[in-house]
């Protein structure tokens, strides 16, 4: 019986290789290009603007810096922001995994219903959400006029006063990308290997034994993601401060947070350097965080 040639099967798998490293590229141009665009030259631009003089022509050295560090609400800006990040994270990080894996423990068709209910707040992102809290804040027109009455409160910049704005923007934040995390963490669960979950409770582990050793560790990226993009929107934060500033009259500082700071430095006091080197600076803590949540909890990896 005449026997065909042998295939090779290096030289296959050295086809299939060649398919999947083309397909990639085709992948990836896109995305590279983008960063470029949006990300990579900005970036060098503002770096290029940090190191001019203030007049916007010569070289300027550090002092576009100097002036950043020196400027009396740069301190207190970044106090604003670390206080909305440890009253947001802490809440975000604790609900969004826990309403995911009071999701994931639950197989029913009622499942679906609530992942799209969660959902709901992210599509009132930005202005939208916004305008929503600015009317639940004012004890003028709120749906919880009696809870504010008995809190004292009676107006808008009462409720809005700055030592309530870490607690009322975190919980606009929360509300805001809270279902869309779940989603994400939701769908993290849903990777874990059913096999290693029925081996698990087929060794006696409980309900709580089977969330605290194998879905958290196994989700660990997917959380790490999480605090990282939390982390990084939470140094942009302008919006929210911004409109709530005029809606309340001045009752808060239009330098509250970095991003106003470098507005004002832009397009008040027309220093460029100033707000680019703000800019620069907010980018290197940033990157700093993000190596190390990669680094420390092997975000990007593979297992």
């Amino acid at each position: 019986m005449p026997v065909g040639p042998k295939k090779n099967p290096r030289r296959k798998a050295a086809v299939i290789s060649g398919r999947q490293g083309h397909g990639g590229l085709v992948l990836l141009v896109p995305y590279v290009l983008l960063l470029l665009v949006v990300g990579i030259v900005p970036a060098g631009y503002a770096i290029y603007q940090s190191f001019l003089a203030r007049s916007g022509s010569g070289f300027g050295g550090i002092s576009a810096y100097h002036d950043v560090v020196t400027e009396f609400q740069f301190v207190g800006s970044l106090e604003n922001i670390g206080l909305v990040m440890a009253v947001w994270l802490p809440f975000m990080i604790i609900g969004v995994v826990g309403l995911a894996l009071l999701l994931h423990g639950r197989r029913s068709r009622l499942v679906g219903g609530l992942r799209f209910i969660y959902y709901l707040p992210g599509a009132l992102a930005g202005m939208g959400n916004f305008v929503l809290w600015l009317f639940l804040l004012d004890p003028v027109d709120s749906p919880i006029r009696p809870l504010l009455s008995w809190l004292g409160y009676s107006t808008l910049d009462q409720t809005a006063e700055p030592a309530h704005l870490p607690v009322i923007f975190a919980l606009m934040l929360f509300f805001q990308g809270a279902g869309t995390w779940i989603l994400i963490i939701y769908g993290g669960l849903n990777g874990i290997s059913d096999e290693v979950q029925e081996a698990a409770i087929v060794d006696g582990a409980t309900g709580w034994q089977l969330t605290r050793r194998i879905k958290l560790p196994l989700i660990r990226p997917w959380i790490a993601y999480l605090i990282l993009l939390n982390i990084a929107y939470a140094t942009q934060l302008f919006l929210e401060p911004q409109v709530l500033g005029l809606a309340t009259e001045g009752t808060i500082s239009p330098q509250w947070t970095p991003n106003q700071l470098s507005y004002t430095f832009a397009f008040q006091i027309f220093d460029v350097p100033a707000a680019a080197a703000l800019s620069v600076m907010l980018l290197l803590v940033s990157l700093v965080i993000g190596v190390i949540i990669t680094t420390r909890t092997g975000l990007f990896s593979d297992r």
